[in-house]
């Protein structure tokens, strides 16, 4: 595949800078422009990459060069259409998984050819910010930094004095100056935004930061900056298997559990799965499924709502004793547990796997994962290499007679550098996984809720004396 749509990263030098506001705001202000956005977010954060799809009104994706293959980057670039890319960083702008700079925002830059525009946080700096920059551009010769974006301006002195400074070195060409704004307009907690699903007034926000960027940003500069990306080549991605015959997969989906890469669901899809969206906080019970997701989210957030919800607990727990394929991840593992304790108290959960988990002040598993399935199970074949990554202020309690079968290389999983407790047709694992980074989840899940509709179908034996 060749890329050759127009593109655009937004980086930053340090983590809170000041990038999402800015590639929210850029988003939503393009598309009032009639520009087609295509957002993505660099690295696997579900939230950031959620806000940017409700300012673009399409879904946004995620690009990561650890999880993903070199084609699976160009098929996840090749969903963008005509569109205009527009990738948000993570970190800062040069911060890998190494010293030099590993799966950076930088390498992704410099792989899919896109110039980088970055946001620079002012506070209490001049000079010295226009240095660090000026480092920034130089120090890999393969990225192309085609501007910078001042945030947190504090005065009219310090922006001049700033400019003046970063022309004195050369650039790269100040593209806006953000003031510092009075509101935090996207407020966080301990997995970083508050998600777009939740926030009382999303919409309200989204057009905010899009009145602040346009306002303050050469909105004209930065599309003529996307448009001077160079064409980028991409290998094909193998093609997946036919789709089998149609299967019903439930999502768990709301306030509560809303961490899903729409890769994931599109890969349940063209596997031949009818995807069924089911909302734990208000459903009164599990419809007849043949398989059931639940992904991650802010379950201790809802903990005394999903608690209440009684007759939806019992009924997926009878599911689960019946065989129902179930596959969750970080959040989902918290709601099967036995109970889930928070700051607010203890309040029971599903039950379907045996141990409690505790919601703590500080995090407990943080960055990519890495590991082999050692033993058998319902979605994948013995000797499986996973890759994806893990975020979690939870731990487990009173789980050490739970069966795990993977064994991590890397990542903290739910103890010892084990994952995935797996009790009879239930995964529930600490580590998310990408469809384009790990193909075989896919297939995985579809084959399991096949069985589970085919022994449903099958006639029974009649019953003797």
């Amino acid at each position: 595949m060749i890329l050759t749509a127009p593109r655009l990263v937004i980086a930053g030098l340090s983590g809170d800078g000041g990038k999402t506001l800015v590639a929210v705001g850029l988003a939503r202000a393009l598309r009032r422009r009639g520009v087609n956005v295509a957002p993505y977010k660099k690295g696997p954060d579900y939230i950031d990459a959620a806000w940017l799809g409700a300012a673009a009104g399409r879904p946004g994706r995620n690009l990561d060069t650890y999880l993903m293959t070199t084609a699976a980057i160009g098929a996840a670039l090749g969903r963008a259409g005509d569109g205009l890319v527009l990738v948000e960083g993570n970190r800062g702008l040069h911060d890998g998984v190494d010293a030099l700079g590993t799966h950076s925002t930088a390498a992704l830059a410099a792989r899919i050819a896109a110039p980088a525009v970055l946001v620079a946080d002012t506070t209490k700096t001049t000079r010295t910010l226009a240095a660090c920059v000026h480092g920034c551009a130089v120090v890999d010769p393969d990225l192309s930094l085609a501007g910078v974006i001042l945030n947190r301006v504090a005065t009219a002195r310090q922006e001049r004095v700033v400019r003046e400074a970063f022309d004195a070195l050369g650039g790269p060409p100040v593209l806006g100056a953000i003031p510092r704004l009075a509101d935090d307009l996207l407020p966080s907690r301990h997995l970083g935004l508050v998600t777009a699903a939740e926030h009382p007034d999303r919409e309200a926000a989204i057009a905010r930061a899009a009145d602040v960027v346009a306002a303050h940003v050469d909105l004209d500069a930065l599309l003529a900056v996307a448009r001077s990306a160079r064409p980028a080549a991409f290998p094909d991605l193998e093609p997946g298997p036919a789709p089998a015959d149609g299967v019903r997969i439930g999502v768990l989906r709301d306030e509560a559990f809303s961490f899903y890469y729409p890769e994931n669901l599109e890969a349940l899809a063209a596997a031949g799965a009818e995807l069924v969206d089911v909302s734990p906080l208000r459903a009164p019970a599990l419809p007849p499924l043949d398989a059931l997701y639940i992904g991650g989210g802010f379950p201790e957030v809802h903990a005394r709502r999903l608690a209440a919800n009684a007759g939806f607990l019992d009924s997926l727990r009878r599911a689960a004793a019946d065989g129902l394929p179930v596959y969750a991840e970080c959040g989902g593992l918290m709601f099967l547990a036995r109970s889930l304790r928070t700051g607010e108290g203890t309040f029971p959960m599903a039950g379907v796997i045996g141990a409690d988990v505790e919601q703590t002040a500080s995090v407990q598993g943080h960055g990519y994962a890495e590991g082999v399935v050692e033993a058998p199970n319902p979605f994948f074949p013995v000797g499986t290499r996973l890759l994806g990554h893990e975020f979690h202020y939870s731990r487990l309690l009173d789980a050490a007679g739970a069966t795990t079968v993977v064994r991590l290389e890397r990542g903290t999983g739910v103890r010892g550098r084990r994952d995935a407790i797996v009790a009879g047709n239930v995964w529930a694992s600490y580590v998310h996984l990408h469809a384009l980074g790990t193909p075989e989840w896919a297939t995985g899940m579809v084959a399991a809720a096949r069985r589970r509709r085919d022994r449903s179908a099958a006639p029974q034996a009649p019953a003797t004396r």
